[in-house]
């Protein structure tokens, strides 16, 4: 089927969804730039309904970002990984921390306001792929809207913290999670989840502003046909376009297709746009094993925002095997294409290909590799569709050396486009990885799913060496008219957080281990660093107050960016708080120092090449997604290599068997592993311990 589907909208839906009459205001128009009236303030979570991320303000430029110093720091009271984009209104800051934490902050001072804690219980972290982080908030008149990562979606007055309503979107004993942030479109609060790995399946939601109460829902993948339709706003497009692109039995695996992250609105369209991500498993012949594009997985979806009605979708990756979602950013903007101005979309997401579509129609206009790509050659523009290399679906017994990873060209980390420049602002990186069937899957309830093997990291130092070659992180400068990089300034490691464009001829970005930086925007000259020491991922903001323009970023260790990479580029500390730090020029606040794990001397040595294989095996399957890969935290979860429990074989097996740390949200794996298992993965940590030394990690852990 033609990845591109467009039908008038009557035809679509037969049955009457609840519509609304409110008027659009000046502050949700589409333009590349916040409305005079809101341009001191970051308002939404992209700064714009058009997630542009571009900031009109311009009393910081590149003739005095030299001089910007500290303003202010506040710090978060509990561990774990920060991913938020800060929101400031009225002369506030509203920013999550961990597990969905609100902190309310005077942003001129950093004073706390207040601070609303959902309590969500511990053990819903075995759930989280990637953390317990959380995106951010909406903001919306009086009212805070947050999403809890145990699927609760809840407003709170915005003066005081108070609790005005709760809405639960998912049965919380389902594996599902919530990671991003709502948007707000209207008089509706619209969120999304996570999960794919953990099988689900994946569906968007909006709900009243006022009581939050449900007005639709659309799921993105077909359930059992057996169990008829939904009764929801996808019926219609999942029976007549999704449901012929799937075979077998693959919602006994959920079938994936979350919404995690990435919204756009357009109100003179009277559009709303989300992107799809990964399938559950991941490899495609497991859930579908005849084939098919398995519709809407890694697509992007086009619907009336008040009802929830499909309008047109385009899908980036038909079939996907590769975990390449289509949740990525997406900006809205008006670009000059073989001579017309058109009204455009424009995403990079993890497949490697920047796409320009026609926000009206969901016409693809151009696709072009920003990065290192093998999987597929080239995308033909008459159909949509990826030209696939031999291999790349990795056969039984015939590992692929995927480019870009399952990490991706560009992950969530949020770009930014400056429409006086012409250039999107992506944190790219170049990245691989081996793909390679699991020859025994078998589906394990609520645990990690992808029929994928996924070999330990080798200790060596060489071929550590020839890992990083492979891991490069760079701040890509794209001309979307041209279709080609106007610049690129790689980075010392493999990782880079999200970016802010202004109109001082700025962009900022937070670099892995070096925390924010400020470029030129024209040729992405370096002007300026403040290390953090903590990691700032999520995408940094602008405001002004009392004349004075401010810088605020959210930092903190932990998240899927250390998870999957924290060996090749580790953090000293143990777990701690992340904060949000905030800017201005001649600020001279102190940098907060930096926190250091203490040393404890590995046990040692004893295991068997045998068995540490093994363990590294299972430690790759169970524990890698939180712990980090070959056994090096990122920071903002326990090292296992300096816990004391890896002192003898009996504590070891406590936490995993014995669930002795349920109530610190260390889920119990009685149910997958036998105690001879957990005495392999320790085997496995013991030799990271030896092969990771201190010394290796970090110059400051070397100085312990």
């Amino acid at each position: 089927m033609h990845t591109l589907f467009r039908q008038p909208l009557a035809a679509l839906l037969a049955a009457p969804l609840l519509l609304m009459a409110a008027a659009v205001g000046a502050d949700t128009q589409i333009p590349t730039s916040a409305p005079a009236s809101a341009a001191s303030e970051w308002r939404q979570h992209g700064l714009n309904a058009a997630e542009t991320r571009f900031s009109p303000l311009s009393a910081i430029d590149a003739s005095n970002v030299a001089g910007l110093g500290l303003a202010w720091h506040f710090r978060f009271d509990r561990p774990r990984g920060v991913e938020a984009t800060p929101i400031m209104v009225d002369g506030s800051l509203y920013v999550s921390g961990p597990w969905g934490v609100v902190y309310a902050l005077d942003a001129r001072s950093g004073k706390l306001k207040w601070q609303h804690d959902p309590q969500v219980p511990a053990g819903k972290g075995m759930h989280a792929c990637c953390d317990v982080v959380n995106r951010g908030v909406a903001v919306d008149g009086e009212r805070v809207f947050v999403a809890t990562i145990d699927g609760r979606l809840q407003a709170l007055n915005r003066d005081d913290g108070r609790e005005l309503w709760s809405t639960r979107t998912f049965d919380p004993a389902a594996p599902y999670t919530i990671t991003g942030a709502p948007r707000v479109v209207r008089d509706m609060v619209v969120i999304g989840n996570g999960g794919a790995e953990y099988g689900v399946r994946g569906f968007v939601s909006a709900y009243d502003v006022a009581t939050g109460a449900l007005r639709w829902r659309f799921y993105t993948v077909p359930g059992n046909p057996a169990d008829g339709a939904d009764g929801a706003a996808s019926d219609r497009p999942l029976q007549e376009l999704a449901l012929p692109t799937w075979s077998g039995e693959w919602w006994r695996y959920g079938g994936g297709g979350t919404v995690w992250d990435s919204m756009a609105w357009d109100p003179e369209l009277d559009l709303l746009y989300f992107g799809v991500g990964n399938g559950s498993p991941h490899d495609r012949d497991l859930r579908s094993p005849d084939g098919g594009d398995n519709l809407f997985l890694s697509s992007i979806v086009a619907v009336r925002p008040s009802t929830g009605e499909y309008v047109w979708h385009y899908q980036t990756t038909p079939g996907d095997s590769w975990d390449y979602t289509a949740t990525q950013q997406m900006i809205l903007t008006e670009l000059e294409v073989d001579g017309r101005t058109r009204k455009v979309l424009m995403q990079a997401p993890k497949n490697g290909f920047f796409y320009v579509l026609d926000r009206a129609t969901g016409e693809l206009l151009s696709a072009d590799k920003y990065v290192t790509v093998n999987w597929a050659s080239h995308v033909e523009l008459a159909t949509g569709r990826p030209v696939e290399t031999e291999g790349a679906r990795y056969p039984v017994g015939s590992p692929f050396l995927l480019q870009p990873s399952q990490i991706g060209g560009h992950n969530w980390q949020p770009m930014a486009f400056n429409p006086a420049t012409g250039l999107v602002y992506i944190p790219a990186q170049e990245s691989s990885s081996f793909m390679m069937k699991d020859a025994n899957f078998r589906y394990e309830a609520e645990r990690w799913n992808t029929g994928l093997v996924t070999p330990p990291l080798p200790p060596g130092p060489a071929m550590l060496a020839q890992a990083r070659k492979f891991m490069q992180g760079h701040l890509l400068a794209w001309d979307p008219v041209r279709r080609v990089a106007a610049w690129r300034v790689p980075h010392a490691g493999p990782w880079n957080g999200g970016v802010l464009a202004s109109a001082g001829g700025l962009v900022f970005q937070g670099v892995g281990g070096e925390g924010l930086v400020a470029f030129d925007a024209r040729d992405g000259k370096r002007l300026w660093q403040s290390d953090t020491w903590l990691d700032i991922l999520g995408g940094p903001i602008s405001y002004e107050l009392d004349g004075e323009q401010y810088v605020a970023a959210a930092a903190g260790f932990g998240s899927s960016l250390h998870i999957t990479s924290s060996v090749l580029l580790p953090r000293t500390g143990a777990p701690v708080p992340g904060g949000l730090f905030v800017w201005k020029l001649g600020a001279s606040a102190p940098m907060p120092t930096a926190e250091h794990r203490p040393y404890l001397a590995p046990p040692p040595d004893h295991g068997s090449a045998a068995q540490v294989e093994l363990g590294g095996m299972l430690y790759a399957h169970y524990c890698m997604h939180c712990h980090g890969a070959g056994a090096v935290a990122g920071g903002g979860m326990p090292d296992l290599r300096y816990s004391p429990y890896l002192a003898a074989a009996e504590a070891f097996r406590r936490p995993p068997l014995d669930g002795v740390l349920a109530t610190r949200g260390m889920p119990a794996f009685s149910d997958s592993l036998q105690a001879a298992e957990v005495d392999a993965i320790r085997a496995y940590v013991i030799r990271m311990a030896h092969s990771f030394a201190p010394q290796a990690d970090a110059p400051e852990a070397a100085a312990q």
